[in-house]
């Protein structure tokens, strides 16, 4: 049941007199403690110090008015069941896949984290892992420890004036350039949602993706897990890079085709990798891990004392002010609404996020304006969060931290992109409708959507075209000159792969001889099927979208 008819201010605003209790449930440093004890009235449970129990979380759960985990403690509905009081869950980290938070958003907990926090711990980490490989130093010590004196077989690289390739140039992407030009690096970085002017300012050129593979000479993956980024690095990406190329991850491990990648080690094309995160966790197959000219960690980039100790300081002062001052910072969640607010605007929210998300994936790259029209009773509502929601689904699907209701306008302020937002009756005939434009330093592209019968979220049209279609699952967006016979030529192709076509719509620009088609897949397109569709002489975009 949702308790969202009081505001988050009501609920969380107290004075320092007013008793506390604070459940602690994983470890953090005596100094993130100190900013609960300096409330006198504040009781703290500290978890990681009482005797072994299973119980014990259970236990003190039940009158705890705020829980702060880490990665280990799993924080689901059944325990939240019983927090009658809980207001608050602080994650000291990034990732909340151990918390619920639909459950928490539905019981009016907020749920915060500490975005960031290990970014200079990444960076360095991936600096250890490029100067480890230009030195060979993992050969070098084990070597040496066999008692074999290698000097002319240990012949290594120097970084000065080398190229340093950035797929992604958020904070780890732009700490990690900071650190290589102290070695005398040239940066080049690829990132479709940075501005040319944020780059300068952190004296980095941005490039196509295809430029600053065929110019680097260590490539280093800071880039969030889409499906444009699934598998980046793959036999065609690394036949991009020059002979001896080195190839760092430090991100997901998803981005990587761990087999294309081993075959390039072993035809030598590849110089070395430096990789502390795989596909697979632990990986089962080592062949990748255990090659001689790859440096493997298990995933402990993050992994430092004083990361621990930022987080750990960082979500205590965060659950400690929002107790306090109903300031909610790296909220993870919804603001408060009442219950028929949210009844109302959740379908919005919706339409919003995937909205955002489908334009995201077909439009151009450097993003300068995101415009938003609200038309008939969409714009009588909270327009604020529909715009958040919009943002989000654009957002995340580029950014390594995550965008939400409450961030996803300053995540985009930061990153130097315009928001515009307009009331417009353009469409009287919808009068549900959501207009989204985007405007990249390349091009712009726009979309209208809509909340149908029994809360169904559909397409109206792109870059007015009419096409209508489900706003859900795999959308396969093609754009095409208006010939005869590409929709025939599509639809064997999928068939002939045995990709069902849940939904045809085609939209045409006749005075511009163009055509748009939205095709809703159930499975996924094999990538050598979309290349087929590309090479199609009449198509001229051929994407595959997942909202």
């Amino acid at each position: 049941m949702f308790r969202w008819n009081v505001s988050v201010r009501e609920t969380a605003c107290r004075t320092a007199s007013t008793p506390m209790k604070i459940v602690v449930a994983d470890s953090i440093s005596e100094s993130a403690l100190e900013a609960f004890k300096l409330q006198p009235t504040w009781q703290i449970v500290y978890l990681p110090g009482t005797p072994a129990g299973g119980n014990s979380l259970d236990g003190a759960i039940g009158e705890a008015d705020a829980l702060i985990v880490r990665g280990a403690t799993k924080v689901r509905a059944e325990l939240l069941d019983r927090a009658p009081r809980l207001r608050a869950i602080g994650r000291a980290g990034v990732g909340v896949d151990n918390v619920d938070v639909d459950a928490a958003t539905k019981r009016g907990i907020v749920v915060m984290n500490t975005p960031g926090g290990n970014a200079v711990s990444v960076a360095e980490h991936t600096l250890a892992l490029i100067l480890a490989l230009a030195r060979r130093l993992p050969q070098a010590d084990s070597l040496l420890k066999q008692g074999a004196w290698e000097k002319k077989k240990l012949l290594g690289v120097e970084l000065r004036s080398k190229t340093l390739g950035l797929i992604g140039l958020g904070k780890i992407g732009i700490e990690v350039a900071r650190l290589a030009q102290a070695f005398a690096m040239d940066v080049l970085a690829y990132d479709p949602y940075v501005s040319s002017v944020l780059a300068g300012e952190q004296n980095v050129k941005l490039a196509p993706l295809d430029e600053v593979l065929k110019k680097s000479d260590f490539v280093s993956l800071h880039a969030s897990l889409t499906p444009e980024t699934h598998h980046l690095v793959n036999t065609r990406t690394l036949a991009l890079t020059k002979p001896g190329v080195r190839i760092i991850n430090c991100a997901r491990g998803e981005l990587i085709h761990e087999g294309d990648l081993l075959r390039a080690l072993e035809s030598r094309h590849v110089a070395g990798a430096g990789l502390d995160v795989f596909e697979t966790e632990p990986p089962q197959d080592l062949r990748l891990a255990s090659h001689p000219s790859v440096i493997a960690t298990p995933h402990i980039a993050g992994s430092t004392e004083e990361a621990q100790e930022i987080v750990g300081v960082r979500i205590a002062e965060q659950v400690r002010d929002y107790l306090l001052q109903g300031v909610a910072r790296n909220a993870v969640n919804m603001p408060s609404l009442s219950t028929e607010e949210y009844k109302r605007l959740s379908p919005y929210l919706q339409l919003g996020e995937k909205l955002g998300a489908f334009l995201a994936q077909i439009a151009g790259e450097r993003l300068q304006e995101v415009r938003i029209s609200y038309d008939g009773g969409l714009a009588e509502l909270n327009t604020h969060l529909v715009k958040n929601a919009v943002l989000k689904g654009i957002l995340n699907q580029v950014l390594s931290e995550e965008a939400n209701l409450i961030n996803a306008g300053a995540l985009a302020q930061e990153r130097g992109v315009e928001i515009v937002e307009l009331r417009s009756a353009r469409r009287a005939d919808f009068l549900n409708s959501l207009g989204i434009a985007l405007r990249t330093e390349t091009e712009a592209c726009s979309a209208l959507g809509m909340v149908g019968l029994r809360g169904a979220l559909r397409i109206l049209g792109i870059n007015n075209i009419d096409v209508e279609a489900p706003l859900k699952g795999l959308i396969l967006y093609i754009r095409n000159r208006d010939v005869p016979g590409v929709i025939g030529r599509v639809g064997t192709l999928l068939g002939d792969r045995k990709v069902n076509i849940a939904n045809f719509a085609l939209g045409r620009n006749q005075q511009a001889e163009e055509a748009i088609g939205l095709v809703n897949v159930d499975d996924r397109v094999p990538a050598e099927v979309l290349n087929e569709i590309r090479a199609i002489p009449a198509v001229r975009v051929a994407r595959v979208v997942e909202v």
